[in-house]
């Protein structure tokens, strides 16, 4: 491998967004976004990063180009992408170019760890779609399409789900039939994994140890949310489950729900599985508590004495609490807590909220240190802190990015 640099692809139904890193220092060169593709209205938009003239490797970005008008295709975005890229002289043909690494959503039992992709595997990422089907299918076409322009390159798959595969099958397994679940791959597989990955690693890093020696509880609290339990580096329990659906509660998704509202709504209500499909994914959670599913403006109207806004937040904020317990059950153990995506990197009362009444746990923060804005992982906890309440931001891209590269290196 003489290519130091990993473009990472994370395609969606319409979308496309993009990052081309330096492996050297993890650097990055150019970010991107392709939106509405297949509509008159597609917009591309692209930002180089250029390194700041004192050195150190610095860098900062420049000025970011907007394309509008139709693109048809997930090709016609990728072919954009490349010409974009070759503006600033980093064009997919570069023999700088190391790898391809694609954010795939659904791996199942099977892909443990990131993938060099080949037949077999695109075969398996399309038998997953039934329990990935807004997910899986996008994913392939930007697999797909991304071979097509590089069939010399290799490229990677990396699963959301991976992460969470060592879980013992006491976490894993439903309680129903084990021979019915067998046949329809009725389990816990999680979701956010590469997130929880990194900061889970990043975390014990901020405590100066390695990540074998450390127990953390992961919030990835963004729309979508999810809690994971990681002993030793290796996750033993998370919030999602079979889909995103289950557990915490979320920006349009009620998380965990009695299934027998589910039945009530099919005989009572008189709904449709697609209905209750879209109530409880897209209508529920917090957009569905208060009508709202931006926190930043929930805190406001909570703090203008909107009663729903009030109750949608307390609701959240329960939930959250008891995973946090849970976990702390399940793990025995805690180091750290890490706060981590949208939610949980910006909101000051999300976490302030989340661990209050827990100081009999060693759970606490301080007022002052938690109020700071910052890109940078920090402790929020009081000094001397029996577990460190953290805020470590998430960087799910050089996570791929970097599993990509150390799987091309080894081969």
């Amino acid at each position: 491998m003489t290519g130091t640099r990993v473009l990472v692809l994370n395609s969606g139904s319409s979308s496309v967004k993009y990052q081309l890193l330096d492996m050297r220092d993890s650097s990055r060169l150019a970010v991107g976004l392709v939106e509405r593709i297949g509509e008159e209205t597609s917009r591309l938009k692209h930002t180089p990063l250029v390194e700041l003239a004192n050195g150190g490797g610095a860098r900062q970005e420049g000025r970011a180009r907007e394309l509008s008008g139709p693109i048809a295709d997930h090709e016609a975005a990728l072919k954009a992408v490349a010409e974009e890229l070759g503006k600033d002289g980093l064009g997919l043909d570069s023999p700088e170019l190391a790898a391809i690494g694609h954010r795939v959503v659904h791996g199942g039992k099977q892909f443990t760890e990131p993938t060099v992709i080949d037949e077999r595997v695109l075969a398996e990422i399309e038998r997953l779609i039934p329990v990935a089907p807004l997910h899986n299918p996008a994913n392939l076409t930007g697999i797909r399409t991304a071979q097509a322009l590089r069939p010399d390159l290799p490229q990677v798959a990396v699963f959301d789900t991976a992460f969470h595969t060592t879980m013992p099958e006491s976490a894993a397994r439903y309680a129903i039939d084990v021979e019915t679940a067998d046949e329809h791959r009725i389990r816990r597989y999680g979701f956010h994994g590469t997130s929880h990955a990194y900061v889970s690693r990043a975390t014990a890093k901020l405590l100066g140890k390695a990540p074998e020696d450390v127990n953390v509880i992961v919030l990835h609290l963004g729309n979508g949310a999810s809690a994971s339990a990681v002993r030793a580096g290796r996750c033993v329990d998370t919030s999602m489950g079979l889909t995103p659906l289950e557990g915490l509660v979320m920006g349009t998704r009620s998380g965990d729900l009695d299934p027998a509202v589910i039945f009530h709504l099919a005989r009572v209500g008189g709904m449709s599985m697609d209905e209750i499909d879209t109530l409880l994914n897209k209508k529920s959670g917090l957009i569905g508590l208060c009508g709202d599913n931006d926190m930043r403006e929930i805190r406001r109207r909570v703090d203008e004495g909107d009663e729903r806004a009030r109750l949608a937040f307390d609701i959240y904020i329960h939930r959250l609490r008891k995973y946090i317990g849970a976990y702390y059950a399940v793990l025995g153990r805690v180091d750290a807590i890490a706060f981590t995506a949208g939610v949980g990197e910006n909101a000051a009362p999300v976490r302030e909220a989340a661990v209050a009444g827990l100081e009999g746990l060693g759970l606490a923060v301080d007022a002052e240190r938690n109020s700071v804005r910052s890109d940078e992982s920090r402790l929020v906890s009081p000094e001397g802190a029996r577990v460190a309440v953290a805020v470590v931001p998430t960087d799910e891209e050089l996570e791929i990015a970097t599993q990509t590269y150390a799987l091309v290196g080894s081969l």
